[in-house]
């Protein structure tokens, strides 16, 4: 039995360093969630332990980004997935390239809304915003502002309202004066 357990659980880490790598970019937890889970690979319990488990061991490691957690592969992860990637049923390795294949083609299509601000000094920040489509960028704008929290209120009107705000803009630059 215990043997069983300890194949199961060498397995469940393997498919996560292999959905990771995949991936072949940051990827967040909702989305490697999303992956395993609607492809019933292992449950979200178990599926978190692990990635923890893979953090804390040096194999994964994590960046916050815009409140949301994201993975990527160590090289020490990379050792360790070739080492025991046979271990990985071929039919969910196949469901796994499928699954990322999808995932990277919507990326790739997805608008990306940026909003943050760097501090220069105590009272000099630089907002900076964006909205992308893809690979290209429809508006980038970078604002000099003189307290955090003017920063901090240009980036969350602009989160809360890009479209609207993109549109003042260009009808604003393109107005007849």
């Amino acid at each position: 039995m215990t043997s069983s357990v300890n194949r199961e659980a060498a397995e469940n880490k393997i498919i996560l360093l292999y959905t990771v790598e995949k991936a072949n970019m940051p990827i967040s937890n909702l989305q490697i969630t999303k992956i395993l889970m609607e492809n019933r690979m292992m449950n979200y319990f178990v599926l978190q332990h692990f990635l923890t488990d893979l953090c804390e061991n040096g194999h994964l490691q994590t960046e916050k980004k815009d409140n949301q957690t994201f993975y990527s592969i160590t090289d020490s992860g990379k050792k360790l997935l070739s080492y025991f990637l046979n271990i990985v049923p071929a039919g969910f390795k196949k469901t796994i390239d499928e699954a990322i294949y999808s995932f990277r083609r919507s990326k790739k299509y997805e608008t990306a809304i940026k909003a943050e601000y760097t501090a220069k000094s105590e009272n000099d920040f630089i907002v900076k915003l964006s909205i992308c489509e893809g690979d290209f960028s429809l508006i980038e704008l970078n604002i000099a502002v003189g307290s955090r929290d003017n920063a901090r209120e240009i980036c969350s009107r602009w989160k809360s309202n890009p479209q609207e705000i993109y549109s003042e803009i260009i009808e604003t630059l393109t107005k007849e004066r």
